[in-house]
């Protein structure tokens, strides 16, 4: 069986100009003078992932190109994912692409309930998504890979005045303290930075919550 890696280890394997884990992936965001330039690099990854025998899922906008890669048959980050990124930072060498870790975010809604196996199956029908386990819970995710993640938090018992679904916006590590502040300079408040550097919960001047997170002192950090 491929061994699943640490994020920690992932981290350290991969080059710092492109790339971070982020939500139990490795995302890089690169950008390009032009859409051509973007399409021709595209182009590229992709002969070098058939080579490898080793699909990343990428996002081509104009000027931009964002890839994402885990081993899904394996349930997580593997040596394979390593190795892609390599080759992928090399081919944007070679076509003179910077890297933009900034960018490298992705964004998650979270749904608290009392009653999850009630409650998911409704949000699967009306979003068309895919069910993924993930460790052992799951996640409701778009099958073209283009939507936000939907994940149930576990609730004990009611919470009437609190807003029961929130954005988790999975960032880079080294960015995610500029994050909060600068979303606390904004007019956002501090809610709870007890978890932190795994996530910090955030809300705006109405309690609306949203929570900055990183692989950090997680599970498989």
């Amino acid at each position: 069986m491929t061994q699943i890696l640490k994020w920690s280890v992932v981290t350290d394997r991969v080059d710092d100009r492109h790339w971070r884990v982020i939500g139990g992936r490795l995302r890089a965001t690169f950008g390009a003078d032009d859409f051509a330039g973007a399409a021709a690099f595209v182009a590229r990854i992709a002969e070098a992932a058939d080579a490898a025998n080793h699909h990343p899922d990428v996002l081509l906008r104009w000027g931009e190109v964002a890839v994402t890669t885990t081993s899904h048959d394996a349930g997580g980050l593997t040596q394979r994912d390593v190795d892609l990124a390599a080759t992928i930072s090399a081919l944007a060498d070679e076509l003179g692409l910077t890297g933009k870790p900034p960018r490298s975010e992705t964004v998650e809604i979270a749904i608290d309930a009392l009653d999850i196996p009630a409650v998911r199956p409704f949000w699967q029908a009306v979003l068309a998504y895919d069910e993924r386990v993930v460790g052992d819970s799951s996640e409701l995710a778009d099958p073209a890979g283009v939507g936000p993640t939907f994940w149930f938090q576990q609730m004990d018992e009611p919470r009437p005045q609190r807003n029961r679904i929130h954005l988790d916006v999975l960032v880079p590590h080294d960015e995610a303290e500029a994050r909060v502040a600068a979303s606390i300079a904004a007019g956002g408040h501090l809610v709870n930075d007890g978890y932190a550097p795994r996530f910090w919960v955030l809300a705006d001047v109405e309690g609306n919550e949203a929570c900055v997170c990183t692989w950090q002192g997680r599970s498989r950090s």
